[in-house]
């Protein structure tokens, strides 16, 4: 009997290469004209998308081009675009054309990078990029380990059930752990996910620089010590999303070592910064934590998704995710042969490593040096032009390229809760205009504006414009 099937979801060569070519014409125009293109951000309401994507599934096939034209008119121009220099909201992705065709490449040959017999070459480049940065952040490469990640939310939940494992073994019942105010809410997520109950969890407040308060950590630590319970973990922020701030890491590290606590630092925005001599002073002490989040698609430039964790002894990884299913015995290979679904939650993994690889190989970390140095200097620059202005009052000072400012004249009298509205409005206007991306966040019970500016082609005169606009608002 004759096979009814006749579309194995093949194209011809020359049906591939044309589309291919349309599809790097487009993302080559996007890199091409990003600094100028507008609007950066354009969101629509649930009626407009519904009206757009709400459909049945096609039974028949259209031409590839024109659901890629669909795809360009209608699906791109309502993303914002966050590589955008005028991008200065959450922390904004400016990523890189060679990482791009990385994942392009990845995806096209479709490498499986969870084992070793899927891709030894996917294991290998992993295994080297992770030793770059294990070495960068002064952990030990024959002992340390790591593992690439969908990004920093999935980093810390790997390290947080890593260090459960460790220091609790199966019995967590009596355990605890202490995070900051201002720490990122996806270690809470983690924390949940984990099973914690609330009672477990302990948030420390931070002093009027935004940082972990010492003293009050020790007072929780003992208290808890006092009443029978186990403190386990402590996390700490290299970055914090609203402020940049930097925990005390050497203090907090020295805290951990006598109380037997794994101390965790969650350098998903900041840790990155190491590569300059600035950061690498801010973040003296990061060496002695066991586990470290960082974030690649952040201040490394690469785009979205990559996460990474490392820690100090990588068999911390193997020792609490390897499991040994009978479809998987005939593949385990000798114990240098590394299955990096052994050392993370996910069995099947995206070749993540290699855009970080090949960005790294054809800039040099010098480039990235560079491009950090640029965003420290531009934020320290944007401080220095807020406080010289009439109209301006800083809220936290520029650290590690974030800046939180609000709209507060010296010759006029507003109450805070009037300044909140004003400064609530002037993002309201800013994101109706599309002009730029720039939104609030609260500080110490205010309303203020909050600007992220690690992309390394957002300049002095982008900023200027846009204060410009924002004080145009606030007059309305």
């Amino acid at each position: 009997m004759k096979s009814l099937i006749t579309s194995p979801l093949n194209l011809s060569k020359k049906e591939m290469q044309d589309f291919g070519y349309k599809v790097v014409d487009a993302i080559v125009e996007h890199f091409d004209n990003q600094d100028r293109k507008l609007p950066v951000s354009n969101i629509a309401n649930r009626k407009e998308i519904d009206s757009l994507f709400s459909e049945e599934a096609p039974e028949n096939p259209m031409p590839a081009n024109e659901v890629l034209k669909f795809v360009l008119d209608n699906v791109m121009p309502h993303s914002n675009i966050m590589s955008h220099p005028k991008t200065y909201a959450f922390v904004p992705g400016p990523s890189n054309y060679i990482s791009v065709m990385s994942d392009a490449l990845a995806t096209g040959f479709n490498i499986f990078a969870g084992g070793w017999i899927g891709s030894s070459a996917a294991a290998g480049i992993e295994i080297s990029t992770l030793n770059w940065l294990l070495k960068l952040f002064g952990f030990p490469v024959k002992k340390g380990g790591g593992i690439f990640t969908s990004g920093g939310s999935m980093a810390n939940l790997t390290a947080l059930a890593t260090a459960r494992k460790v220091k609790c073994g199966e019995d967590f019942s009596r355990s605890v752990i202490y995070l900051s105010d201002q720490a990122h809410s996806s270690n809470i997520k983690a924390i949940n996910i984990l099973g914690f109950r609330k009672e477990q969890v302990r948030i420390i407040p931070t002093d009027m620089e935004f940082k972990l308060s010492i003293n009050k950590l020790k007072n929780a630590i003992a208290k808890d010590k006092l009443e029978g319970l186990q403190p386990f973990c402590l996390i700490a922020s290299s970055g914090t999303t609203n402020t940049g701030t930097v925990d005390p890491l050497e203090d907090l590290a020295a805290i951990c070592k006598k109380e037997n606590i794994w101390l965790h630092v969650d350098g998903a925005f900041g840790a990155a910064v190491i590569l300059s001599k600035q950061g690498k002073k801010l973040l003296k002490g990061i060496e002695k934590a066991d586990s470290i989040t960082v974030d690649p698609h952040k201040w490394l430039f690469q785009p979205y998704e990559i996460g990474c964790l490392l820690v100090q002894n990588h068999k911390w990884l193997s020792g609490t995710f390897t499991e040994k299913p009978v479809y998987l015995r005939d593949i385990e290979g000798n114990e240098s042969e590394i299955n990096f679904y052994d050392h993370g939650i996910e069995l099947t993994r995206h070749f993540r490593a290699l855009k970080f690889y090949m960005s790294v190989k054809t800039f040099g970390l010098q480039a990235f040096r560079k491009a950090i140095d640029y965003n420290l200097e531009l934020a320290e620059q944007v401080e220095a032009e807020l406080r010289k202005s009439k109209k301006w009052e800083v809220i936290s000072p520029a650290t590690l390229a974030i800046i939180n400012f609000r709209y507060n004249p010296v010759n006029e009298s507003f109450t805070e809760n009037q300044l909140d509205q004003i400064n609530q409005k002037i993002s309201a206007r800013m994101m109706d205009s599309r002009e730029a991306l720039l939104v609030t966040t609260i500080l110490q019970g205010q309303v203020v504006l909050r600007m992220c500016l690690i992309n390394p082609r957002t300049t002095l005169e982008d900023v200027k414009s846009t204060l410009n606009l924002c004080e145009k608002f606030a007059a309305e």
